[in-house]
């Protein structure tokens, strides 16, 4: 390992430096010669006809512009679904145009229908309320239940509600059947995954700039994924030449998922900036915020736990409405089929599994991914599930979870739900953490909590997810329009210092510090010399984005598998400058050498050679050092978890308060101990947000009740404990070069249930008949649930 930090090293993040000065440059605070400002008309009603739209007034108010409305957009493409999913029957899903700017109907509350470009931002404000809208509002369509009958259409020209009618695997649903109908012991609970909004620090913004001598489109946005954007927006939406368009994404202040996707601002201030031929800004309020980004979960899931009396598990089904919201968004399709039907086994030999899920649209904000993206879904029923059946029979819920666990020897293991496991150990996670979360010493601190009038409880959990999805031809299959593969390429300049353009984007996951942790480990250099390029489509191979666990697992082999390209390279120069046969050069700390013999060059000797190709075999030996690499991988990763949380509750207010929390992980192979830490740590807080305090709210008409800070509880620090955490145990990946799992959404899995499960596990120590609450476990639900 190189003095100052590769692989396993905790070195301090690099990019911290300018978050933490204030000298960070993200899309706000870009700013181009001659802008103008725009500004959206939303909808204030959930669901209505949109009569007519008068801008005229609107067109002649001080520094107007151009005014847009749905009307200029009619003939411009929709913005596309990512994946392309099936019904149980085979017929494909309804896939509604998702327009610029709404046309003909309102379809949520924040639909943006009109949209104002003027010199300056208030003037541009102005003249949004300046606009006269006649909109004949409807029934709004909100419970899903309500929607699945489909007396009210969200999208009258698909006939229904429902998006899809999956089923996974439906070759196993006739045995599942069966096997629940004979088994000896079935528990079922019925739960609501709550919807949550993203709240990223930094809202979105976009820039477009026009060249009308070169017809090239400049994009600077907040995007998870820059070259998807741009394909979305070239190949879908306005059409533009994919290479007349070029998306960068500056820094980006946190995503969750909520930046991943092309949102139709993007494409309105491309379309005003050529029309004005000026740029065109564009900042999200918070308020706007909470109405239109898409916003994560809401799932209300029947599931059935089939098990033998000693807890031998024999099925799990589970069927479950996923709320897609008013319009399809780019990964609203397979974070509710494939990213989560797939986990529904969890880590456990069950031999039976079937999941059913109806994808529905409702007059509400769109539902996409959000941190976890399905798997928490899964492991929240499964998990909770499980302590439900352990508590029906009298178990202890460590012990059945052991009792199931797929065992070391069986790897790789084929899930019942259709996945194959290549490593893991979930009985050596479970061990750490009854270490870890002093379990032994449980008893005593829940008489200290009952001496001072408190109920205490502890909550466990076990997890698996699946990130980095893949392969391409597999996915391909299942529906993706895209491939899931990253790329990289690795630059060696003349003086030595290296360039690596990277697919993924970093928007806090410390990209910029673990990759050349990665390269600085196999070229035996000082990191410090290494830069990471990324977020600019001018600059970097075609990549997939940061999401899904997936930047080093993926993008990361790429950088691997570029630089095993430059070391190849390297020695073939090496041996020119060492005269002797390239197969006889070894490469090691740095240096090339001889075989046997003291004789050596070091790696910026070599740079240079390439660059100065004095006496330099030219026919059969390219100058330059510069490689780039395309991975696609051949299997997911399958990062794995055990959780407990020790919580103590007050029966007067019904209020929760987390005491103890730990964590124990394998995320394979580690880059950077002290980045995971703080991965791990952000995730749990956000579960503990989702179990806790988090709920967007919609009432019966669609009005968005928890539109702001002011009604939606994002946990604070005194609502958190300090976490214990461990990553030691680890089993690395087989099939990727860096042994890497993925550990970016692993707390957001794994911490929703075990919360909930301490929760419950409090309230029936102390004599309550209560089996479940849903989220958020506030006070007052709490304390309802206690009176009732």
């Amino acid at each position: 390992m190189p003095a100052d930090g590769g692989i396993g090293a905790s070195t301090k993040r690099r990019e911290d430096v300018r978050f933490l000065s204030g000298t960070g440059r993200y899309t706000d605070d870009i700013k181009l010669h001659g802008e103008a400002h725009a500004a959206f008309a939303r909808s204030d009603v959930a669901h209505g006809r949109i009569v007519s739209i008068d801008t005229s007034l609107a067109e002649s108010m001080p520094g107007v512009l151009a005014v847009f409305t749905g009307e200029d957009f009619v003939d411009v493409g929709g913005n596309p679904a990512g994946w392309l999913i099936h019904s149980r029957d085979g017929e494909p899903m309804k896939e509604p145009k998702r327009p610029v700017l709404a046309h003909g109907k309102v379809r949520h509350v924040g639909d943006a229908y009109a949209a104002v470009v003027a010199e300056r931002l208030e003037q541009a404000r102005d003249a949004v309320e300046a606009i006269e809208v006649e909109i004949e509002e409807v029934s709004a369509v909100v419970d899903m239940s309500n929607a699945v009958a489909g007396e009210d259409l969200v999208h009258d020209e698909i006939g229904t509600n429902v998006c899809f009618d999956w089923g996974w695997i439906e070759d196993n649903r006739a045995a599942t059947d069966a096997a629940i109908s004979a088994a000896p012991h079935v528990t079922t609970l019925n739960l609501v995954n709550n919807r949550l909004v993203a709240n990223p620090m930094e809202p979105r913004a976009s820039i477009a700039d026009y060249d009308a001598g070169t017809g090239d489109y400049t994009l600077y946005t907040t995007s998870q994924n820059p070259h998807v954007s741009r394909l979305l927006i070239c190949a879908f939406v306005l059409g533009v030449p994919e290479n007349k368009l070029k998306v960068i994404a500056p820094d980006v202040g946190g995503g969750f998922g909520s930046k991943i996707y092309h949102y139709g601002e993007e494409a309105l201030v491309l379309t005003a900036a050529k029309k004005l031929g000026r740029p065109v800004r564009w900042t999200c309020t918070r308020s706007e915020a909470f109405m239109a980004d898409a916003q994560g979960r809401d799932h209300v899931t029947k599931i059935e736990l089939a098990c033998e009396k000693d807890g031998t598990f024999i099925a799990f089904r589970t069927e479950t409405n996923a709320n897609v919201g008013a319009y399809l968004s780019n990964f609203s399709t397979v974070t509710p089929t494939f990213l989560h039907g797939t986990l529904m086994a969890g880590n456990y030999a069950v031999p039976n599994v079937y999941v059913n899920v109806k994808a529905v649209f409702t007059n509400t904000a769109p539902v996409d991914a959000y941190r976890g993206a399905g798997r928490p879904e899964a492991t929240y029923s499964l998990e909770r599930v499980i302590d439900m059946a352990a508590r029906e029979l009298g178990i202890d819920p460590i012990e059945i979870r052991r009792k199931n666990f797929v065992k070391p020897d069986q790897f790789p293991f084929a899930s019942a739900a259709g996945l194959e496991y290549d490593t893991g150990d979930y009985d050596a996670l479970m061990d750490k953490l009854e270490a870890l979360a002093d379990r032994s010493g449980f008893e005593a601190r829940a008489e200290a909590s009952k001496a001072s009038g408190k109920l205490r409880g502890f909550g466990v959990n076990s997890y698996i997810e699946a990130c980095g999805i893949a392969p391409s031809n597999l996915v391909g299959i299942l529906g993706s329009r895209v491939g899931l593969y990253d790329a990289a390429t690795v630059r060696v300049n003349a003086t030595g210092s290296l360039s690596v353009m990277v697919g993924a984007h970093s928007h806090g996951q410390g990209h910029e510090t673990a990759f050349p942790q990665v390269v600085s480990e196999m070229l035996g250099i000082d990191p410090t010399s290494i830069e990471i390029v990324h977020g600019d489509t001018s600059k970097i191979p075609f990549g997939m984005g940061t999401y899904g666990s997936r930047s080093l697992a993926v993008c990361g082999s790429a950088v691997v598998r570029a630089t095993e390209k430059i070391i190849d390279k390297a020695k073939k120069i090496a041996a020119h400058m060492l005269e002797v046969s390239d197969t006889d050069i070894e490469f090691k700390d740095g240096q090339f050498s001889v075989s046997g013999t003291d004789k050596s060059v070091a790696f910026g000797d070599v740079a240079f050679k390439a660059y100065v190709p004095h006496g330099y075999p030219v026919e059969s030996l390219e100058p330059g050092l510069e490689e780039t690499a395309f991975y696609d991988p051949a299997n997911f990763t399958y990062p794995a978890g055990a959780y407990a949380c020790e919580i103590e509750l007050d029966p007067e207010t019904g209020k929760v308060t987390i005491e103890r929390f730990a964590a124990v992980d394998d995320f394979g192979n580690v880059i950077n101990p002290m980045i995971v830490d703080g991965q791990v740590h952000g995730g749990i807080a956000q579960g503990i947000g989702q179990a806790l305090l988090e709920g967007c709210v919609y009432d019966e008409n669609g009005q968005l009740l928890s539109g702001s800070y002011m009604d939606y509880a994002m946990p604070r620090a005194d609502d958190l404990p300090f976490y214990s955490v461990d990553h030691s145990c680890q089993t690395p990946c087989t099939h990727n070069p860096l042994g890497v799992k993925g550990c970016g959404e692993a707390g957001a899995i794994g911490s929703p249930p075990t919360v909930v499960n301490a929760v419950i596990d409090a309230l029936q120590r102390a004599g309550h008949d209560i089996t479940h609450i849903d989220m958020p476990l506030s006070p007052s639900r709490v304390w309802s649930a206690m009176q009732g």
